[in-house]
C-alpha cells in the first residue's frame, strides 16, 4: 500500500473513531441578594442546573436561552433526573426541531413547596432573583445572546403559572413565554378557600405542622406570596378565612386582596400592554385533568387575553395532570420546543 494512502486511511480512522461531542448538564450555586431579610430564612445560595448543547465548547457561537420553572413540590433537578429533559433537548436539536439552546433551571422551592413565583417579604424577592440576578449570571457565565428577543421563559403547572406571571411582569427581559398546564389562571367551580384546612392553619405552631397536608401547604404558600404579613409568625400571613364553631368565616377584605393579586386572569388588565410586546405567548392544558378548575380557569384566561387584544395561542388537548408533558410524544417535545424555535431570535 503506498505510504500516502496508508496515512490517509489512518487519518480517516482517527476522525471516524473520535468521540462525538456531547451535551452537558452542569450544576451551580448562585449567590443571591434577593433573599436578604426574608422571614423564613431561605438561603441566598440558590441551586441552578444548566443544559449546554453538544457544540457549546467548540462552536464559539452565542446561544438563545430558555429558562424553565419547575412545578410545586419539585426543584430544578426533577425535569432532568425524572423526566429526561436533556435527552429530549438532544433529540430535538439533532432533528433540527430547534436550534441549539442553553436551558437554565433554578430552585424556586420553599419549605412549603413553592415560592408561587411571587416576590414577598416572607419568602424573598423572586422577581429580582429571576429577571435580574439569574439572567445576569447566565449572560456573564455563558456565551448567550444577551437580549430579550433571544430569551424564552417556560414552566410546568405551578411553573406554568410562574412563566406567565413573570412573563407579564418582565416582558422587557423575556421575549417569548410557554406555559405547560398552568394553574392559578382564574376562578374555577369549587371555591378556592374550601381547599385548605383552616383549623390546622389557625392552630399551627410552625410550618412543620402543615406537612403532610398538601392543600394546606400549597394554600399557605399562596397566602405567603399574596397575603404576606411579616409580623404574624409562624405562617406570616393574613388568613382570608377562619374556622369558627365548625363554620368558615370569610374575611372579605383579605379575599378581595387575594383575588386582586393571585389569579392570572386578574393580572391581564394590568399587564396587557406588556404582553402585547412578546414575540410569542402560548399555554396548554389537559382536558381530562381530574381537577376541572384548572381546565375552566385556563379557558377563562384565554378569553380574558382575547378581550384585551393580547395575541396568544391556547390549546386544550386530550390528557390529564401532567401525563402528556414529557417523552417523545409529550408537549415539551412536540409543542414547547418548536414554539421557541419559531419565536426566539437565534443569531
Amino acid at each position: 500500500m503506498p505510504r500516502f494512502l496508508g496515512l490517509l486511511l489512518a487519518g480517516l480512522f482517527v476522525v471516524m473513531s473520535a468521540p462525538a461531542a456531547r451535551a452537558e448538564v452542569r450544576d451551580f450555586t448562585v449567590a443571591s441578594k434577593a433573599f436578604e431579610g426574608n422571614k423564613l430564612g431561605l438561603s441566598g445560595q440558590r441551586r441552578v442546573r444548566v443544559y449546554l448543547p453538544a457544540d457549546y465548547e467548540t462552536s464559539g457561537r452565542r446561544y438563545p436561552v430558555i429558562y424553565f420553572l419547575h412545578n410545586l413540590f419539585e426543584d430544578e433537578k426533577v425535569a432532568f433526573d425524572r423526566d429526561g429533559f436533556a435527552t429530549l433537548l438532544d433529540q430535538a436539536i439533532a432533528a433540527k426541531a430547534i436550534p441549539p439552546v442553553v436551558v437554565v433551571a433554578a430552585d424556586f422551592s420553599t419549605p412549603l413547596g413553592s415560592s408561587i413565583y411571587t416576590s414577598s417579604p416572607v419568602t424573598g424577592r423572586w422577581d429580582d432573583f429571576l429577571a435580574v440576578e439569574l439572567v445576569g449570571w447566565t449572560d456573564k457565565t455563558f456565551r448567550t445572546l444577551a437580549r430579550r428577543d433571544s430569551r424564552g421563559l417556560a414552566g410546568d403547572r405551578m411553573g406554568g403559572y410562574g412563566a406567565i406571571a413573570m412573563g407579564m411582569r418582565h416582558a422587557d427581559v423575556f421575549g417569548a413565554v410557554y406555559a405547560l398546564h398552568p394553574v392559578g389562571a382564574g376562578p374555577g367551580l369549587q371555591p378556592m378557600l374550601s381547599r385548605p384546612n383552616f383549623a390546622r392553619l389557625q392552630n399551627a405552631k410552625s410550618l412543620d405542622d402543615l406537612k403532610g397536608d398538601g392543600f394546606s401547604q400549597l394554600f399557605t404558600a399562596i397566602f405567603q406570596a399574596h397575603l404576606p404579613n411579616p409580623d404574624k409568625p409562624p405562617l406570616y400571613v393574613d388568613l382570608p378565612a377562619r374556622e369558627v364553631g365548625g363554620k368558615l368565616e370569610i374575611d372579605t377584605r383579605q379575599v378581595a386582596r387575594l383575588f386582586e393579586s393571585f389569579p392570572l386572569d386578574r393580572q391581564v388588565q394590568r399587564h396587557a400592554d406588556a404582553l402585547k410586546t412578546l414575540r410569542g405567548l402560548k399555554f396548554d392544558w389537559g382536558r381530562n385533568d381530574p381537577n376541572p378548575d384548572h381546565v375552566i380557569s385556563d379557558q377563562a384566561l384565554s378569553r380574558m387575553l382575547t378581550e384585551f387584544g393580547v395575541p396568544h395561542e391556547a390549546e386544550e388537548y386530550v390528557g390529564g395532570w401532567g401525563d402528556r408533558t414529557w417523552g417523545e410524544t409529550g408537549r415539551v417535545y412536540t409543542a414547547m420546543l418548536p414554539f421557541f424555535a419559531r419565536t426566539l431570535v437565534v443569531d
